[in-house]
């Protein structure tokens, strides 16, 4: 049977690691020659990040799908309550880059070493959160919740739903998308050089 909501975690889990590579990517180029166009870009990824995964994917794990597979198989439990302590403290890390970030631009190259190690932790920190919902999450929740709840889980994460993961087309958010993708350069995104 077919899981619609399990697609859209699968590609939004997608969507946000590769903003995340790409953070990399970018983190390790200078921002000597154009440096209001660096630093924008990475502004830009922040808050996709903050935007999407933060905002509107991580509530309805948290509020729907963790409780549902958490009712069908109580040994996750540890599990899950280490997954909803990511979910909390991960709005608090992405503004924490944000700040070191705009300290690196504003107050110039003496921060840089600041920025670059909390990336990389974050980075680290998400990719394994993600790594274990799709390995021990998404796996028990195939096998043991029931139809009803799929179809709660399909209505809910059908909802707002990132343009980033779809391809879709959302007017509000266009100028932030065209922003990362358009503005980065090669092989991260389509922008010209720096």
């Amino acid at each position: 049977m077919s899981r619609p909501a399990l697609q859209i975690i699968r590609d939004e889990h997608a969507a946000v690691a590769a903003v995340l590579r790409s953070l990399l990517q970018m983190m390790e180029r200078a921002p000597d020659e154009q440096p209001e166009r660096f630093f924008d870009v990475m502004r830009a990824m922040l808050f996709y990040i903050d935007e999407f995964p933060e905002r509107r994917h991580h509530p309805k794990e948290s509020d729907l799908l963790f409780p549902k597979v958490a009712r069908v198989a109580p040994q996750l439990m540890a599990v899950i309550r280490r997954l909803e302590d990511d979910h909390l403290q991960g709005e608090d890390r992405v503004r924490e880059l944000q700040h070191l970030l705009l300290a690196w631009e504003l107050l110039g190259d003496s921060r840089r070493a600041a920025f670059q190690e909390a990336a990389r932790a974050y980075v680290e920190f998400y990719l394994s959160h993600m790594r274990v919902e799709e390995t021990e999450i998404l796996p028990t929740a195939i096998r043991l919740l029931p139809d009803e709840d799929w179809a709660q889980l399909d209505e809910a994460f059908a909802q707002h739903r990132d343009p980033m993961a779809t391809g879709s087309h959302d007017p509000v958010y266009d100028r932030l998308f065209t922003r990362i993708v358009m503005r980065t350069p090669a092989p991260i995104g389509v922008g010209p050089a720096f």
